[in-house]
């Protein structure tokens, strides 16, 4: 945003945050928020704290000292953050999209950093990771998206060594977690806190964990996410014999090219316009299967029956494979809108980075990184909050022919959609 923009949006800003001030016991640190998150809306070649420390005019110290160490309730303000979003955005149609976010960092004091997958760059590369979850409303006439939690992915290699953890102000009880059990920790804090989803999402890094869908179903959360090829499961619960091959778990691939429900079942096609790519054909066939229980010893299927969706793309030929813990009785067409949705999370996270700073932290500690990534996510907010605004403003008017949804501050004007046809 520019100097002029910056400063028209302030008194809105402001009115936003004073709901967040219970948070804060100082009036200071307070101030110290506000400016932190224009810097972060600023019209600034990096968003990292020495280049908003000198356009706000104050010592880069104090904005250093701010993230890492001054007494603010920083998860009271994300759990107040959920809150709003959902008096304001609550939907019985939302999609949660849990998805992970590499940062390519170099150096070794950095919390979290080692040489790991990062999405940033498709390979593995010195990165810290963090895990998310993020709320989109589902609607396609007034799209609204915003991370509600954002955790440290912490490695084996830094759990393992508190000593080091401490020097980077890791807490004790700060341990390693798989990402899969991050995410679900974020699932339900968020639905205790009053979250609702009607579905969740998420790629085949999740959904290829069997606990992962124990765990769904313990929250009775429905969810629908991509598995790998050669995830197991039970195309049928058998007589449970271990010695019996025909009575083996198989992997999904083939259970959908050789079973005969997927054999001899006819395609159902949809299409959808995925992101700015244009629209895309897919080919579906669906199933009941079991997956495999292997905390069993020896494992074996589980009582509860899973949908499992084969998934072809006509243009280019690919397959995907996806499982849900859905009902029987489930829409077929909500179950893959949701599946489809995670360019929500993609999106969300391109915007991110280039507006909000949300990849841009030069911090050494814990505490500093996780509340840098919720100032992005409140100033993404914020954005967001201005957008459903001027979108108003644009429908009451009448003007020009972009129609609703046509103006978005610092954004393109293409919103992704996804839409099916029979």
């Amino acid at each position: 945003m520019t100097a002029d923009q910056i400063r028209s949006l302030q008194p809105a800003l402001a009115a936003l945050l004073e709901y967040f001030r219970p948070c804060f016991t100082k009036a200071t640190t307070f101030a110290h928020w506000q400016r932190y998150l224009l810097g972060l809306l600023a019209d600034l070649k990096r968003k990292s704290i020495e280049p908003i420390a000198l356009a706000a005019g104050v010592a880069v110290r104090t904005l250093q000292e701010f993230l890492a160490t001054f007494e603010w309730d920083h998860d009271r303000v994300s759990r107040l953050l959920q809150q709003r979003v959902m008096d304001l955005h609550g939907s019985d149609r939302a999609i949660g999209v849990i998805d992970a976010s590499g940062h390519v960092k170099q150096g070794k004091k950095t919390p979290g950093v080692q040489r790991q997958w990062c999405g940033e760059v498709g390979k593995r590369e010195s990165c810290v990771v963090g895990q998310h979850l993020l709320y989109s409303n589902n609607d396609p006439q007034n799209p609204f998206s915003c991370v509600l939690a954002s955790d440290l992915y912490l490695p084996k290699s830094w759990a393992d060594d508190r000593a080091r953890c401490r020097a980077a102000g890791i807490p004790d009880e700060v341990v390693y977690r798989p990402k899969w059990r991050i995410a679900i920790d974020q699932v339900e804090s968020a639905i205790g806190n009053g979250v609702r989803f009607s579905w969740i999402t998420f790629d085949e890094e999740y959904g290829s964990v069997p606990q992962f869908w124990f765990e769904l179903d313990r929250l009775g959360q429905r969810g629908i996410g991509e598995v790998r090829s050669n995830f197991p499961c039970w195309p049928a619960l058998p007589y449970y014999c271990s010695t019996q091959r025909a009575h083996a778990s198989k992997r999904v691939d083939n259970v959908c090219r050789y079973s005969p429900v997927f054999r001899d079942q006819s395609w159902y096609r949809i299409t959808v316009k995925d992101t700015t790519r244009g629209p895309a054909v897919w080919e579906l066939k669906c199933g009941r299967v079991h997956l495999v229980d292997a905390s069993q010893e020896p494992s074996r299927p589980t009582d509860r029956q899973y949908w499992l969706i084969v998934a072809h793309n006509t243009q280019t030929d690919e397959y995907k494979y996806f499982v849900s813990n859905a009902a029987g009785g489930a829409n077929f067409k909500q179950m893959m809108t949701a599946a489809f949705a995670r360019w929500h999370v993609e999106m969300w996270f391109e915007r991110a980075k280039q507006e909000t700073g949300f990849g841009a932290f030069e911090v050494r500690t814990y505490t500093g990184l996780i509340r840098h990534w919720l100032c992005s996510r409140m100033a993404m907010f914020f954005l967001a909050e201005q957008t459903e605004r001027l979108r108003g403003e644009k429908s009451a008017d009448h003007i020009g022919t972009g129609g609703r949804g046509s103006q978005r501050p610092g954004h393109s004007d293409l919103e992704p959609q996804l839409a099916f046809a029979d």
